[in-house]
């Protein structure tokens, strides 16, 4: 089990907020407020998690720059009120900068099937012939 410090487990919550945040202002016509302050508050929860001096160095390495403009330029449309270019040009850049996650992503959720329960429950949902 992992242990969390005190201000992980804030950064945990701010990026939850965060999140909860850009999807209700996305539900609601893409408002740019709600937007703009869940992109604040994810930003910030990451600094919590990981500090600030690995965020600096994760955003701002030389092969990830692309990404970064990207996604932070984003993020300053989206305060400029322009929220639905303001998320394409983030996605653009979530995309560029976890390029090479998703490989350990799908690797980690194959081996989802391994796990006792989840393997039961999994065989259980392929043996049935109707979803109705």
């Amino acid at each position: 089990m992992v242990s969390l410090t005190d201000s992980q487990r804030i950064g945990v919550g701010i990026m939850g907020f965060g999140l909860f945040f850009i999807l209700f202002g996305v539900l609601l016509y893409f408002d740019s407020v709600l937007m703009a302050f869940g992109n604040i508050l994810l930003l910030s929860g990451l600094v919590f998690i990981i500090g600030f001096r690995r965020t600096f160095s994760f955003f701002f390495q030389r092969e990830k720059l692309k990404g970064t403009s990207f996604f932070l330029g984003g993020i300053i449309i989206v305060l400029l009120r322009w929220p639905l270019l303001g998320m394409v040009l983030e996605a653009y850049g979530f995309i560029s900068l976890f390029r090479s996650f998703v490989p350990v992503a799908f690797g980690f959720l194959g081996a989802l099937g391994n796990i006792p329960l989840l393997s039961k429950l999994f065989q259980k949902l392929g043996d049935s012939s109707s979803l109705v």
